[in-house]
């Protein structure tokens, strides 16, 4: 049975294990690196919790059991907070096709909701296929606006956007 939790410091070294494996397994998905986020002290890690756990922030954990196989954060936008922004989308590939996402980003939309957002967005890379399509079930479309993948300028950004139901 799946559940999911909102990271909270309980959790510290679960997120930061779940992280790593999901820039490890999908490293075109992510603004970041394996390599640059092992670096980070233990320090910064509780900081990510401790941003995920405000106002303005949230993240979730999809235990199978005791083992995390997803994850999914959001944050409002700082200049408009009806947009928020969905950030580390991801699910283990021994758990895919099993609705993990849609539960993950569920949860998102609850709790963006629960603060007046009226849009969620994501970034998607125009080499993440299945994502743009997992997205595009989930109701999501291309907003137009693209930019270039930070750790690769030959891969562009795709922005999409869903309202988010009230």
């Amino acid at each position: 049975m799946i559940a999911i939790k909102p990271i909270t410091l309980l959790d510290a070294f679960v997120f930061k294990a779940v992280r790593l494996r999901a820039l490890q397994e999908a490293p075109h998905a992510f603004g970041s690196t394996y390599a640059k986020e092992l670096q980070f002290a233990d320090s910064e890690w509780l900081a990510r919790i401790e941003r995920m756990n405000g106002e303005s922030g949230a993240g979730f954990l999809a235990m199978d059991g005791e083992t995390a196989c997803g994850i999914a954060g959001s944050f409002l936008d700082e200049n408009d907070s009806t947009r928020a922004q969905l950030i580390s989308m991801w699910t283990a590939p021994t758990h895919r096709e099993r609705g993990i996402g849609r539960l993950l980003i569920n949860e998102i939309l609850n709790w963006a909701h629960l603060r007046n957002a009226r849009t969620l967005l994501l970034m998607v890379t125009s080499n993440n296929a299945p994502g743009m399509r997992f997205y595009e079930r989930l109701g999501f479309t291309r907003t137009g606006r693209t930019e270039p993948y930070p750790n690769d300028p030959a891969v562009v950004e795709y922005e999409m956007s869903r309202p988010i139901s009230k």
